[in-house]
């Protein structure tokens, strides 16, 4: 990997880093007021943990050598072995997708979770589930990395994985207390403010996933922004069109 790869790389993991604090705005002023703060810092809280847990033993369960194409194994426990620029730029690259998907999670459990318990749920989620699952699509012997499976950015490992976690804790945890007759987002600004967060993050996710400074990451950056647009511009519509207004 060339010096402007890696540059690029350790651009796209700060950028990635952002969609956690874009999610913490975005999902805070969608809740109720009295519940914003504890989302937030939720959300924050996810950001040193996973960090902590990635570097000890969340990227060698990951990337290291394959059990079986289930788990990776312990040789790279504290990130032991993993030397250079472009090793240690990769491993930092995955920690930020291993931050953010728990992260997506939280929208689903929103005034339904204490703190102290979704520090033990993120934990262990975090070692139990995505690692595994990580391995499995990402990692040489992983067994659908094995079979052909196809993931340029996370599609299988953050989105389907933090989608169907997502679905089971609300339908485990049950519907909020109180009565939601009139529930409506309480800060427009905050979600207006969350969503630009993550637009500018989705460069890095997406483009970064390339792993190299080339044409492919210059092409997933047009689409991503493209994409982007079309949706803002369709939600706008018919948001429109709906209230007319």
């Amino acid at each position: 990997m060339d010096a402007g790869s890696i540059a690029w790389l350790l651009t796209a993991s700060a950028l990635v880093l952002l969609m956690t604090p874009g999610l913490a705005f975005f999902y805070g002023g969608l809740v109720r007021a009295k519940n914003v703060l504890n989302l937030m810092m939720q959300c924050f809280m996810i950001m040193g943990l996973v960090s902590i847990t990635w570097v000890l033993w969340g990227y060698t369960l990951a990337f290291g050598p394959s059990i079986g194409g289930f788990v990776g194994g312990l040789d790279h426990l504290g990130l032991a072995g993993i030397h250079g620029a472009e090793a240690q730029s990769f491993a930092m690259f995955q920690m930020m997708f291993a931050i953010i998907t728990p992260a997506l999670i939280v929208g689903a459990v929103a005034d339904r979770f204490k703190f102290t318990s979704l520090i033990v749920f993120v934990a262990l989620w975090s070692t139990l589930v995505y690692s595994p699952i990580a391995h499995w699509v990402w990692a040489s012997g992983g067994w659908l990395f094995e079979m052909g499976a196809l993931d340029f950015a996370g599609g299988t490992v953050v989105h389907i994985s933090s989608g169907f976690s997502a679905l089971v804790a609300a339908i485990v945890i049950g519907k909020r207390s109180g009565k939601l007759d009139n529930f409506k987002p309480h800060n427009i600004p905050y979600v207006l403010l969350g969503t630009g967060l993550l637009w500018f993050g989705w460069f890095g996710f997406n483009a970064g996933s390339s792993l190299a400074a080339d044409g492919i990451a210059v092409n997933a950056f047009l689409v991503t922004n493209t994409s982007a647009a079309a949706g803002a511009l369709m939600m706008m519509f018919l948001s429109m069109r709906a209230t007319g207004k």
